[in-house]
């Protein structure tokens, strides 16, 4: 039976649970949902200093055939273990990831933002967030760099062997949807949904629609 590997982003693995919980009851699968070191008070390794890094952690402990779904730095994780060629990933979720450079659609900068504008750019309606907490950025930038994105990862993704969803949420504020094109662009075996009315975290957002284009059920918008 398949398994689930999802990958938090700077928000920590509480952006991840819920939907965790949503995907093992419609599936009833095994769904991992692990806290990256370094974040949530844990400790970070001196051998984990980079994204590449913490993704080859990641897949030297796959035992299974896994489908792996990582939302922004966790998107990005999700990217380096397509790139990894195990054989233990049967397929990979990108949902609104960072990590490549895109001329005219930069990452927006989130260091000195408050919660609250945080919460702005990262809701289709911030009215419906639960109460703004705070990225852990500085566990965030010990594996990213300052710019929040590797040069080389858009023009490696092209080696990518295996299939690979990304989705967007159609609102995003941190990363938006050209940005999300060319990250599919890039990826030879590719499908780009966007979901409506969704932001930065639709697992958190719009998790239903999410998981209903993770299952291939009824999907978005497409386009590449």
């Amino acid at each position: 039976m398949t398994s689930y590997l999802l990958l938090h982003g700077g928000g920590g693995p509480a952006t991840m649970t819920g939907f965790a919980d949503l995907l093992a009851e419609r599936t009833s699968a095994r769904v991992d949902v692990p806290t990256h070191p370094g974040f949530s008070g844990t400790t970070r390794p001196d051998s984990l200093s980079s994204t590449r890094d913490l993704a080859a952690h990641y897949v030297a402990h796959l035992e299974e055939d896994t489908v792996v779904i990582g939302n922004s730095f966790g998107g990005w994780l999700a990217a380096e273990i397509a790139l990894s060629n195990s054989p233990h990933v049967s397929g990979v979720v990108i949902v609104d990831g960072i990590g490549i450079d895109v001329e005219g659609h930069p990452v927006t900068n989130v260091r000195g933002l408050a919660p609250a504008q945080i919460q702005q750019l990262s809701w289709h309606d911030p009215c419906k967030a639960p109460p703004a907490g705070k990225p852990d950025v500085e566990a965030l930038l010990a594996y990213t760099g300052p710019t929040m994105s590797d040069p080389t990862l858009r023009d490696r993704l092209a080696d990518v062997d295996v299939d690979v969803h990304v989705v967007w949420g159609e609102s995003d504020g941190i990363v938006d949807i050209e940005y999300g094109k060319a990250y599919a662009n890039a990826i030879g075996q590719s499908t780009f949904t966007v979901l409506p009315e969704t932001g930065h975290l639709p697992q958190v957002e719009t998790p239903e629609e999410l998981l209903n284009s993770v299952l291939g059920r009824t999907m978005g918008r497409h386009s590449r």
